[in-house]
């Protein structure tokens, strides 16, 4: 491990001047970006519900797949992430594999916001999102992707309308929330969510959260620094990695309403997993999710654990139904360049199969 404490005077002064020359390399390297540009991929407003809004990504040839496929996801984070950039953009891969994609943009919540419930998101937006999918392109059923929370929400949506939907893929998607490897699954079961949502005016702030993200691994915020360090000099090895730091500091803040019954129902009481969860007025059985199901986990996730993934399979209605274990982190899944040379090409198959 380097210690410059224990370094001689002219070591110590080789390092600082290496330093300097590497800053100098990054500041000439920084006057030649102008803007740093994520979702690049050409697409178009069809709908919107207030903060909600769905859009179309456009394709240069007609879609082979012709059923479409409206993906969700985390409430929590941008879905700026699944186009990061052209040659790592999970969205822009599956266009190339022929599909016909559709994404929903949850928005910025407001202090307006503050009474959304898991209701309003998941029987309101995402219920209506799908429906104008499935009216605008005459189809009666239509492919659902969800990432993350994005996934618990699309198969909690796909249990209470499995005749809206022809396949149900998710990727590193949430559901049994009993385990504690994770530092986030220990924190959340001692939260008082109650105290604070009231505390926050029924808003929570993103900086809350990103804080309790940023403490899984502390040590990450220091290493990337000095890892960048290298790239100083490489305009584009710096511009990934200011694309990736623009999207995590792109974090909206969250419907107070919405997250209180996320926490306490799934978090803390793990209700979806037991056949517990009601939302609205339906008792949520993942054994009424019937529809062809691919879960995607990552199996060095160290935000949502393996443990917490694999377990829908024992409860999920599905006949046709598959896992999808994939080498790397959760960001990795859908960023990595092994994601678009291996994984998207294998989702897209997937879902033509079943189209």
């Amino acid at each position: 491990m380097f210690n410059m404490f224990n370094m001689n005077p002219t070591g110590l002064m080789d390092v600082m001047s290496k330093t300097t020359e590497k800053l100098i390399k990054g500041y000439e390297t920084l006057q030649h970006i102008n803007e740093v540009e994520v979702a690049t991929t050409p697409k178009e407003l069809v709908w919107q519900n207030d903060l909600v809004k769905l859009y179309h990504y456009k394709r240069e040839t007609p879609a082979t797949v012709k059923i479409p496929v409206l993906v969700s996801f985390a409430i929590m984070n941008r879905h700026d992430v699944l186009d990061l950039q052209p040659d790592r953009s999970l969205m822009k891969k599956l266009l190339d594999e022929g599909l016909d994609i559709y994404i929903m943009d949850w928005g910025y919540p407001k202090k307006q916001h503050r009474y959304l419930t898991m209701e309003d998101y998941i029987l309101g937006f995402m219920n209506d999102a799908v429906d104008f999918v499935r009216k605008s392109t005459k189809s009666e059923k239509i492919h659902k992707m969800g990432i993350c929370q994005g996934g618990t929400f699309s198969t909690i949506y796909a249990s209470i309308f499995p005749e809206k939907l022809k396949s149900l893929t998710v990727y590193v998607a949430p559901f049994d929330f009993s385990g504690n490897e994770c530092m986030l699954y220990q924190w959340t079961k001692d939260l008082d969510i109650d105290a604070m949502v009231d505390a926050n005016g029924g808003i929570i702030p993103a900086t809350m959260i990103d804080s309790g993200f940023g403490m899984l691994k502390p040590s990450a915020n220091i290493s990337k620094y000095i890892g960048v360090m290298d790239s100083l000099g490489d305009e584009a090895k710096l511009l990934n990695f200011l694309r990736m730091e623009k999207w995590k500091a792109d974090m909206p803040d969250q419907a107070g309403e919405m997250f209180r019954k996320y926490i306490k129902d799934l978090w803390q009481a793990n209700k979806l997993i037991k056949g517990e969860f009601e939302l609205g007025p339906h008792k949520v059985n993942l054994k009424n999710a019937t529809m062809p199901f691919l879960n995607v986990f990552a199996t060095d996730d160290n935000i949502i654990p393996n443990s917490s993934t694999t377990p829908v399979m024992k409860v999920i209605g599905s006949k046709d139904k598959q896992e999808y274990a994939f080498p790397g982190g959760h960001i990795g899944v859908f960023v990595g360049a092994r994601s678009q040379k291996e994984l998207a090409p294998n989702v897209a198959k997937w879902i033509a199969e079943r189209s």
